[in-house]
């Protein structure tokens, strides 16, 4: 009997430490290989279809690309080797494909060129995506930070109020020749909040408040209050600076990291009922956005009227054009949809140039990016890492959705730009962030255990 007792009391031995996932930088290599191939074959082919000949830029435009495509994936071998190995090709093929259709509609343009322009702000981003990922060891470390992360945001959203409004809106900064949208960056630092203080309160969100009817519980003031307040103020400010479409996309985060941080759907029945009520009013009572609203209903209006298509019917045309293949790099004429043919409608120039063939390729390599954020938060172990993984997938899913959707005319326009496609330097440099962030997570996610970290 005490044998048998004293063989029961033995100590299990510790877990092994897992074996976590390959780390697979041979593959992100051949992707990225791939990936400056087709962007370089790209700038090619448009330089022959619009001037016949070789761009005399191409050997620039190749080196600067694979240098730092090859920068970003050593800094990525050496300080996150267990990082997703999708997620950095993903990120160079669309920045390359941006520049080829920024390129493109340079050659049209020749008043107004900004492919040289876009490719410093792409290096630039790719300099900040190396720094993010060699200095931040540690998501866990930004937690620190979340109060000085929304003090800073409200900042950057409120500068643009006392700046000339460009197009009807209030969010551009212009100084020495040079323009800066803040708006851009504050996105990240309201997503590095909102996981901050929803992981910190996420025993009082899942377990307190007074149940109203089926599942969904009103929360208590003490753990609602102060973020709800944070994101009433920021959507204000975006609403004063006429900035509906960062408006929708903050309101859009909020649900979603409170749905993921409650797992109560009703949030999201709400969000929606809120957000159709706010649509509905903003698009009655505000002059600017009630003509993008009339434009959405009726796009062919003004040719009705005598008075030639306006932007969105030519983008419908653009598409309409595209086919099922497209007309060829530098074959479209998707330049006649004017002044946003470069920014907020350089979707309609891949949807007629590359067909839909083409631009499904674009959405899917959207949609594998935001997958891969997503599946990078559900294997995080912290709550903090899960919510923000989700947040900066979901912003990047809320805007392919919100531009896609308006160029479309599946939703009224909104003003945004496509991230890495579009014209933009604070655009470019915001979404390099955004996946160098993603690296950092799922390299977290992704890295073996230690022994005693390992489950039982």
């Amino acid at each position: 009997m005490t044998a048998l007792t004293a063989k029961v009391a033995e100590p299990t031995p510790p877990p092994p430490p897992d074996a976590g996932a390959p780390k697979r930088r041979g593959v992100e290599l051949v992707l990225l290989t791939g990936a400056v191939l087709i962007s370089v074959l790209g700038h090619l082919h448009v330089g022959v279809a619009t001037a016949g000949r070789v761009p005399g830029s191409a050997d620039r435009y190749a080196a600067g690309l694979a240098v730092a495509a090859l920068l970003a994936h050593l800094a990525v071998r050496f300080a996150a080797p267990y990082a997703d190995p999708v997620l950095l090709p993903i990120a160079v093929l669309l920045n390359g494909l941006g520049l080829v259709l920024i390129q493109r509609l340079d050659a049209t343009t020749p008043g107004h060129l900004t492919a040289d322009d876009q490719l410093l702000w792409s290096a630039l981003g790719v300099l900040l995506f190396v720094l993010v990922v060699a200095l931040l060891r540690d998501h866990r470390a930004l937690q620190r930070y979340a109060y000085l992360s929304v003090a800073a945001a409200l900042a950057l959203m409120l500068v643009p109020v006392f700046f000339p409004a460009v197009n009807g809106a209030h969010i551009w900064i212009r100084f020495a020749g040079l323009s800066f949208q803040p708006g851009e960056f504050a996105k990240i630092l309201l997503a590095l909040f909102f996981a901050a203080y929803l992981a910190a309160n996420r025993t009082a969100l899942a377990l307190t408040g007074r149940r109203l009817f089926w599942k969904l519980r009103l929360l208590p003031g003490r753990v609602l209050g102060p973020i709800l307040a944070i994101w009433l103020l920021s959507v204000g400010l975006l609403v004063l600076e006429r900035d509906l479409g960062t408006s929708l996309l903050f309101f859009g985060l909020f649900v979603i990291m409170l749905f993921t941080a409650t797992g109560r759907i009703g949030w999201i029945a709400i969000g929606l009922l809120l957000a159709a009520v706010g649509a509905y009013a903003v698009g009655t009572f505000e002059p600017h956005v009630h003509g993008r609203v009339e434009d959405w209903l009726n796009p062919f209006a003004s040719i009705e009227r005598g008075e030639g298509p306006g932007q969105l019917a030519q983008s419908l045309f653009a598409f309409g054009a595209g086919g099922l293949l497209g007309a060829g790099l530098g074959q479209g004429q998707s330049f006649l949809i004017g002044f946003a043919a470069k920014s907020d409608f350089i979707l309609a120039t891949a949807g007629e140039e590359l067909g839909l063939v083409g631009l499904t390729a674009i959405l899917l390599l959207y949609g594998l990016l935001v997958a891969r954020g997503f599946r990078a938060g559900l294997a995080l172990r912290d709550p903090f890492g899960r919510l923000l993984a989700t947040g900066l997938a979901s912003i990047v899913a809320l805007q392919v959705f919100v531009i896609a959707g308006g160029v479309t005319g599946l939703i009224p326009l909104t003003g945004m730009a496509m991230p890495f496609l579009a014209q933009g330097g604070s655009s470019v440099v915001t979404n390099w962030i955004i996946v160098a962030l993603l690296v950092r997570l799922s390299d977290s996610a992704r890295r073996p255990r230690p022994a005693q970290e390992a489950p039982a």
